[in-house]
């Protein structure tokens, strides 16, 4: 299975919090259901083209916080979410988005008013 992962090597963020924080957006969306088998962390990095050690540290990070669990000898799964936690999670990922577009407009030199008339515009299509 490939997950749709995008690496942004511009990002200030690091690459396995990237990993983690995509991971977690398909969990929330339900784009990968409770059960699901996930790629083995060498698959992954290979798919991605990062080190072994960057997918290990976000699959170690997303099982600390019981996103994902792993069965020796049986593979990486994704667990079972409280709905609450998916939907705060929703939340999070599109704040961080918006946050970065917004970031990204105050440096073209947008003021606040074009942000909003812009966004209002997007908004309606």
């Amino acid at each position: 299975m490939e997950l749709p992962i995008k690496i942004s090597q511009q990002s200030r963020e690091p690459i396995y919090h990237q990993i983690e924080n995509q991971i977690k957006a398909l969990i929330a969306s339900g784009q990968l259901q409770t059960g699901t088998s996930l790629p083995s962390i060498r698959a992954l990095s290979k798919d991605l083209e990062v080190s072994v050690i960057t997918t290990r540290r976000a699959y170690q990070n997303l099982e600390y916080q019981g996103f994902i669990q792993t069965l020796q000898g049986k593979g990486t799964f994704v667990a079972d979410l409280n709905p609450s936690i998916k939907q705060e999670i929703k939340q999070d990922s599109v704040s961080r988005a918006l946050s970065e577009a917004i970031e990204t407009a105050y440096q073209h030199n947008y003021s606040k008013q074009q942000i909003k008339k812009l966004f209002l515009s997007l908004l309606d299509t």
